[in-house]
């Protein structure tokens, strides 16, 4: 990923915070003929020495399961992104760009297959993201027969974290004023998107100590 140094985010805190915030990742690996990429969401781990981890799982059908164990893989977590027009700037000449965040983490990857650690996998996904939810699904109130079914037909997929670098390009390349403009047009826009983007805008526009006039 090329990543200007205005763009840099060497946090590996706000790093994490980011990917656990947007944890629907995918999965590149190399393939005889060429990347394979699968779209999965993950959990992200730190251990007790501070040792960095991604869990997933995916269907044992997909071929790209077969290039893990043991392979050194790229995940991509893409955050919030938009149009950013020229015209909601103060400063000229400008041109049209893109605002958006993204998270690379590289890693060697193994395989399990082993219910237990399956399950205790999936059981870890549905609590997390059923967790805000009135009446959560848990993986334990389905019937046995059918989950020993589910279970026989994923994978279990463990990285190793060696390196994470993340890209937030939200304008801290323009003047602090065009900076807050960005943010105040993707606000008002009608598109989710735009408004999550906006949202991210402001966790880093919060360093300037004040609103420039």
């Amino acid at each position: 990923m090329y990543v200007p140094a205005a763009f840099a985010e060497p946090d590996p805190e706000r790093l994490r915070a980011f990917v656990e915030a947007e944890p629907f990742g995918m999965l590149v690996a190399s393939g005889p003929d060429g990347a394979i990429v699968s779209h999965l969401p993950f959990l992200f781990d730190r251990a007790k020495d501070g040792a960095l981890t991604l869990h997933a799982h995916a269907a044992t059908a997909n071929p790209q399961t077969a290039l893990l164990e043991g392979a050194t893989v790229l995940v991509v977590f893409q955050g919030p992104h938009g149009y950013v027009s020229p015209r909601w700037y103060g400063a000229e000449p400008a041109v049209p760009t893109w605002n958006y965040g993204a998270v690379h983490v590289r890693g060697r990857a193994e395989t399990f297959r082993e219910p237990a650690r399956l399950e205790a996998l999936v059981t870890r996904l549905a609590d997390r993201f059923e967790a805000e939810r009135d009446r959560p699904w848990t993986l334990a109130e389905t019937p046995e027969r059918f989950r020993e079914a589910m279970l026989s037909a994923i994978i279990g997929i463990e990285i190793a974290v060696t390196n994470i670098e993340g890209k937030m390009k939200l304008s801290q390349n323009r003047p602090p004023a065009d900076r807050f403009a960005v943010a105040a047009a993707l606000h008002s826009s009608d598109r989710g998107g735009d408004q999550d983007l906006a949202r991210l805008m402001d966790r880093y526009n919060s360093t300037i100590q004040s609103r420039p006039s």
